[in-house]
């Protein structure tokens, strides 16, 4: 236990306090503790300088930069220096993440949020945002966040003050527009403001009255004056009641006019605004495309976007500098950006490090050389959060060491990210290969992801049978299992993650040809083996799939509130009862009470005519069944 005298720190002490257990040291005032000198710098460098017999001294700019520095300190130390000479500068005035707690149902909890508080201080992180379509408490609003584990505003207001105590910011980040659908599905209460089955009706009354009621409350709790207020991906915006109503009108024109009156509310508040980009961009591109290269927003439309609001380019998907550059002077028509990028792990159970490593290094190095000040990490869960959240911070990471350095070092992240969280670096990154599978481009740059539809495709209906033919997919799942098995063994913390992830790839690789090979033995007229599978491997599956959701619900538990896992246990238990279906079926038809399997009969066609591996299949009800379930199930 290493004994310290924080001097000049009293601001400091409490942050300190929140690490002292889990990296052994104390605060005292004892004769032969380490003197740490806490020393603002005005030169916007970080240094961490000193011996273990004179002390130390650590120089920062900003309160955040602090515990960056002892975090280098602490890291150096347990690798036995005795002596230490740093400097960093910081690249970004803000730099940070977003997690998201509404697409994928997943709502972290307080203790997780705080959790994620600490990793970042240590890393340097200095903004953190919970993208809340409607994860929050609006008393004006009992709808709104109905029965979706919504914040209320102490645990809001808990979080902030966590926060504070490492100098990150914690900014409110909602939706006044579009990506409303969980809320406006209440027709009986939201039917008139409601343009289309996600978009709010410009122009009304009630709508911005609405708007004002979630400003106010997501606010509300927060010391930061900024707020995010969205307003991306309006599809149709103009189109719905709002076409019913006026006529056929532009849709930036829209935009604009909603924007202002979105502004007013925001202003009598005393609120600073940012907001997503792409509805300008589309607006005036060719084809709608927010990246169409040929887009140029005129002069006359720059000049109506008002001054006092940022816009965010946001941009998950190049992996060419100088298309981030382009769009960065692009937007700079309409003021200075913030870069929004993408840790990419809403596609699944796995994560896709490599194009995440990829797109974020040209990202960030043309946001240093275009001297962009501000960027942060999107942590998207779409349509279930299958992977969890906690792996997310290898990607934070990712954007810290990016951010302190101009030329980014791999080697500095792998030491980082493994004294930041006490996670291996190896171990993490062999997510990648839950959707990087025999029949993917190395580093999976199409956005494969089987380990969605391959877990949660049917038995006897496999969509996506026809696709994954030939690939030696059991052996590949086989051999990640015993990986993941191996890292449950030495990630401390996140063990759990990788037990997790060992009973993914377990019953993937079963699953994963199984229907294949069912349908095989049916046209081959071979009973032997259907009855093998009868017997034995489906109820063996069916007990490892259940396995799985009990380790599934025990990492959710963990991390997230409960709200939102009644869906997740909605798809195993359609799992497990087609398992129970296909072992029915397949007895019925063995003992004579069935003449022919029609399911076993049908040809398979490769899905939505693609060839190979399938990319970015990520929607429940088109993965399960060609059959109407639900809208984006």
């Amino acid at each position: 236990m290493v004994k310290i005298k924080l001097v000049n720190g009293a601001q400091l002490k409490r942050g300190l306090l929140e690490f002292a257990e889990e990296y052994k040291f104390s605060l005292c005032q004892d004769a032969d503790a380490l003197e740490v000198r806490a020393i603002p710098a005005r030169d916007g460098l970080i240094t961490v300088k000193g011996d273990l017999e004179g002390g130390i001294s650590i120089s920062f700019p900003e309160k955040i930069h602090f515990f960056r520095g002892f975090g280098l300190f602490l890291e150096k130390l347990a690798e036995g220096e005795t002596s230490f000479d740093l400097q960093e500068k910081p690249q970004f005035i803000t730099n940070g993440g977003m997690i998201d707690t509404s697409q994928g149902n997943a709502v972290p909890t307080v203790r997780t949020v705080k959790e994620f508080l600490r990793r970042m201080a240590l890393m340097g992180l200095n903004m953190l945002m919970l993208y809340c379509e409607d994860g929050f408490l609006v008393k004006e609003e009992p709808y709104f966040g109905y029965m979706r584990g919504r914040y209320t505003e102490a645990e809001l207001r808990e979080c902030d003050d966590y926060a504070d105590l490492f100098g990150i910011e914690m900014v409110p980040c909602i939706q006044t527009l579009a990506h409303l659908p969980q809320t406006l599905r209440w027709k009986g209460i939201y039917g008139d403001i409601t343009e289309n089955a996600t978009t709010l009706l410009p122009g009304e009354k009630r709508t911005y009255e609405f708007i004002r009621h979630l400003i106010e409350a997501a606010s509300r709790p927060f010391r930061s004056k900024r707020i995010h207020i969205g307003m991306d991906e309006a599809w149709h915006l103009g189109h719905g009641k709002y076409f019913d109503k006026h006529g056929l009108v532009p849709m930036g024109e829209i935009m604009i006019s909603h924007l202002k009156k979105v502004m007013k509310i925001v202003r009598s508040l005393g609120l600073s605004p940012m907001m997503w980009s792409d509805m300008f961009f589309r607006a005036y591109a060719p084809d709608g495309d927010y990246y169409n290269p040929k887009i140029e927003i005129p002069d006359e439309a720059a000049k109506l976007v008002p001054s006092d609001v940022k816009l965010v380019y946001w941009d998950y998907y190049h992996y060419a500098k100088d298309t981030y550059e382009s769009f960065i002077e692009k937007h700079r028509k309409l003021g200075e950006p913030i870069f929004a990028g993408g840790i990419w792990m809403w596609l699944g159970f796995g994560v896709n490090w490599a194009k995440t490593f990829s797109v974020t290094g040209a990202a960030l190095t043309a946001c240093k050389e275009r001297g962009v000040k501000e960027v942060f990490a999107t942590v998207w869960g779409d349509n279930g959060t299958e992977v969890n959240l906690k792996a997310a911070l290898m990607g934070l990471c990712l954007f810290a060491e990016h951010g302190y350095a101009e030329v980014f070092s791999s080697v500095k992240l792998r030491e980082r990210f493994s004294f930041c969280t006490g996670g291996n670096y190896m171990d993490f990154y062999n997510l990648q290969y839950l959707d990087e599978v025999p029949g993917c481009k190395p580093g999976n740059p199409e956005e494969k992801n089987p380990s969605k539809y391959l877990m949660w495709q049917d038995i006897l209906t496999g969509l996506f049978d026809e696709n994954i033919k030939g690939l030696p997919l059991r052996e590949h799942y086989i051999s990640l299992a015993e990986k993941f098995e191996r890292a449950a063994e030495r990630n401390g913390d996140y063990n759990d993650l990788f037990v997790f992830s060992a009973q993914v790839a377990k019953v993937l690789s079963v699953k994963s040809e199984l229907g294949l090979q069912i349908r095989k033995a049916y046209l081959d007229g071979d009973r032997k083996k259907l009855a093998l599978f009868a017997d034995q491997v489906l109820p063996d599956l069916y007990k490892e799939v259940e396995k799985l959701r009990q380790l599934h619900k025990g990492l959710w538990f963990a991390t997230y509130k409960p709200f939102g896992w009644d869906v997740q246990d909605i798809r195993y238990g359609t799992l497990l009862i087609r398992i129970r279906s296909a072992i029915e079926e397949l007895s019925d038809y063995l003992n004579g009470s069935l003449q022919e399997i029609p399911e076993l009969i049908e040809p398979r066609l490769p899905y939505d005519g693609q060839e190979g591996l399938v990319s970015y299949a990520n929607w429940y009800g088109q993965i399960v069944s060609p059959s109407p379930i639900a809208p984006e199930t």
